[in-house]
């Protein structure tokens, strides 16, 4: 494989990890990453009434399908809870339930819809370098590549502008209510940009390892420091590492690249658990032990 393919599926999988390793910090803050798990597969039957009613595989398309379901589980959701369903339960009636639906729309209307279930679960960042974004007679490169740098932009655009709404949303809902900020708009901004990168990232790595990569960095990042900023650079930072050293690992495999960058995800993410300084298992233990031992001497 060439330096222009193997650059391009190395920087897609950095978009994408990026992206939802971004999103899923809030997720995380807000014991929300069950929901992200539930709008990612609960989007599937949006992408496919989309196809349907358009005809079209335009991201645009797809996007604004994934996006009105993603939205509408999270309405399901909030309704459920309200009715006095446990919010757990909500979650796993909703996205299964959509889930399923998808599942069947693509089964019985598969001839007109070109649209297949492992590339909806699983997709193949391999391809990438090859499908390439045509405007007119201009070929501009891998449609991936665009459609993950632009969401990338964007997750970017909107966390730098209600970062402040977004911050106390996360700590502390009750108090951003009273000091005048609309909760339920920045609930429903961030579940906006949780389905937005999910359905960019459908044919990149599949709606289950988008999951992981939303929620294993930011995971990751969530045990090393207290500090959202830092945070959000630090599950940035363990995207990219897992994207790159996954690719170059899938390649010694001869493996699927984008499971092989989930895993190498899932090891730091265990490293991690294993020996932060602060909160890692094996740095805690060492750390009782030593303190009694100074009672011991004591």
């Amino acid at each position: 494989m060439d330096w222009y393919a193997s650059g391009s599926i190395i920087m897609t999988g950095v978009f994408v990890a990026v992206s939802a390793g971004l999103v899923g910090c809030f997720l995380v803050l807000r014991k929300l990453s069950l929901l992200g798990d539930a709008i990612s597969h609960a989007v599937l039957p949006g992408i496919a009434l989309a196809f349907l009613l358009s005809g079209s595989r335009s991201p645009l398309v797809m996007v604004l399908g994934a996006g009105a379901l993603g939205l509408l589980t999270t309405f399901l959701v909030q309704a459920l809870q309200k009715s006095g369903v446990q919010e757990d339960a909500g979650i796993g009636v909703s996205f299964t339930g959509l889930f399923a639906i998808g599942v069947v729309l693509i089964s019985l209307f598969a001839g007109q819809v070109d649209l297949d279930l492992d590339c909806v679960l699983y997709g193949e960042i391999a391809y990438t370098p090859w499908d390439h974004l045509t405007i007119g007679s201009m070929q501009l490169g891998p449609e991936s590549l665009w459609v993950m740098g632009g969401i990338l932009v964007l997750n970017v655009a909107l966390i730098g502008l209600f970062y402040k709404e977004l911050k106390i949303c996360a700590f502390d809902p009750q108090m951003a209510a009273a000091v005048g900020i609309n909760v339920t708009l920045v609930h429903y901004l961030l579940m906006s940009m949780v389905s937005v990168t999910t359905v960019g990232a459908f044919e990149s790595v599949g709606a289950i390892l988008v999951v992981a990569m939303m929620i294993v960095p930011a995971a990751t990042a969530y045990l090393l420091t207290e500090r959202l900023g830092r945070m959000l650079l630090l599950s940035a930072l363990q995207g990219t590492i897992s994207a790159v050293a996954g690719y170059f690992l899938a390649r010694w495999l001869d493996s699927s690249i984008a499971a092989a960058m989930t895993t190498v995800s899932g090891a730091l993410f265990l490293l991690t658990f294993l020996f932060a300084p602060r909160t890692g298992l094996v740095s805690r233990t060492l750390a009782h032990r030593g303190l009694r031992r100074e009672h011991a001497v004591g």
